[in-house]
């Protein structure tokens, strides 16, 4: 994905540097409200089934500490993201048995799957890096945050 596109989905205001969330649920409800305070979603209790729905069928936490949890609906006319960390981790029946620290929750149109299929790719092979999961969850600001992603 182009750093121009990652910019347009990953925005500070749309990143929660302490999820309060202690359970998977509470996170995807809260990334949802960031998304909705954020006025991304026009329906977002649309949003938050079609996350909840996915979720059901299988987990969406990934390897090294990050889940991300997602849908889709054509309420959004474009992919909307937002992150969320939790540094002490929230159990999410992750692929490694580990819990996630890293969220980001995706709402993507259902008539498009290219730019959340690379939005994903771009995300997890910059996030497999220890170091920069580390950068992101000790970030002092949500500005911090999207410049290291968005920088590489």
């Amino acid at each position: 994905m182009p750093a121009s596109i990652l910019r347009q989905a990953l925005r500070p205001e749309v990143v929660k540097l302490r999820l309060e969330a202690t359970t998977k649920d509470e996170a995807i409800r809260e990334l949802v409200q960031v998304l909705d305070d954020a006025g991304c979603l026009p329906d977002p209790a649309e949003a938050l089934r079609v996350v909840e729905a996915r979720e059901r069928v299988m987990s969406t936490g990934m390897e090294n500490g990050l889940a991300i949890p997602h849908g889709k609906t054509d309420t959004v006319q474009q992919l909307v993201v937002a992150m969320g960390l939790k540094p002490e981790g929230i159990e999410f029946d992750s692929v490694d048995g580990d819990p996630a620290t890293i969220l980001l929750i995706t709402v993507s149109p259902a008539s498009k799957s290219g730019p959340h299929l690379r939005f994903m790719a771009d995300v997890t092979r910059l996030l497999r890096d220890g170091t920069m999961r580390e950068q992101v969850l000790t970030a002092a600001s949500a500005n911090e945050v999207v410049g290291l992603l968005v920088q590489n």
